[in-house]
């Protein structure tokens, strides 16, 4: 995918959460939550979190890190949520619903709009196949194909009429990385199976690096065009 001269506007994610989705006060679920740190930024503005994730490993991660706030951890998938019916003010998908199964993808942005209550919001940022730092994990895990099901779920959802779209936009998100290594990390952390891929030819991705990413004094840089879709449950 390229934009030519309609580039997006560069913002980071947490600006474009805080102006979106309100946190104060509300419950709200971080479905794939990873390592916890969003779950843990919201905490910090006032929600009360649950982090669902699937990984052991990573939820390990997320329970061990200092609390923020109000947020707590369970292992569980996106197609089953462990939530009562219309029980959440808002149901985030940061980065997540591509990791899902496509033939769950769908049933997992139903559960979604299950679990948030009538007028809730299910909030759904995505990585679009383009940009600097998908090209340096393409060679690792291309994954043209899951993203492009993520938005057709996407679609699928709101043409179904199990939620209503808001929003749409995209943008640009700026990802910082201290150095090569903290950029391998954090590749291989999203999926320890990418290890021995990302070893195999470690050397050409640190000249692509080296090339892509832009230098500042405090690390290097990588931007990520990314979409976010923000869904309506129906009151």
């Amino acid at each position: 995918m390229t934009f030519g001269m309609n580039k997006p506007p560069r913002r980071k994610h947490s600006e474009v959460m805080r102006e979106y989705l309100p946190l104060k006060g509300k419950r709200v679920a971080d479905i794939g939550c990873g390592d916890g740190s969003l779950a843990r930024f919201m905490a910090r503005e006032g929600a009360r979190v649950t982090g669902i994730e699937p990984s052991e490993r990573r939820l390990a991660s997320a329970r061990a890190a200092e609390p923020a706030g109000d947020e707590d951890y369970h292992q569980g998938v996106a197609e089953d949520l462990p939530f009562e019916d219309g029980s959440l003010d808002a149901a985030i998908f940061f980065n997540a619903l591509h990791h899902v199964p496509v033939e769950g993808q769908g049933r997992a942005l139903e559960e979604a709009a299950r679990v948030v209550r009538p007028g809730g919001l299910v909030y759904v940022q995505e990585p679009l196949a383009a940009g600097p730092h998908f090209e340096l994990v393409r060679p690792i895990e291309d994954e043209t194909h899951v993203r492009a099901e993520a938005e057709k779920a996407i679609k699928a959802t709101v043409a179904a009429g199990l939620l209503v779209q808001d929003l749409e936009l995209v943008y640009e998100a700026p990802y910082r990385v201290v150095d090569f290594d903290a950029f391998k990390a954090g590749v291989i952390a999203v999926d320890e199976g990418r290890r021995p891929r990302f070893e195999a030819m470690e050397e050409d991705l640190r000249t692509a690096f080296e090339a892509l990413a832009e230098r500042r004094d405090d690390g290097f840089w990588l931007f990520q065009p990314a979409r976010l879709n923000l869904l309506r449950k129906a009151p």
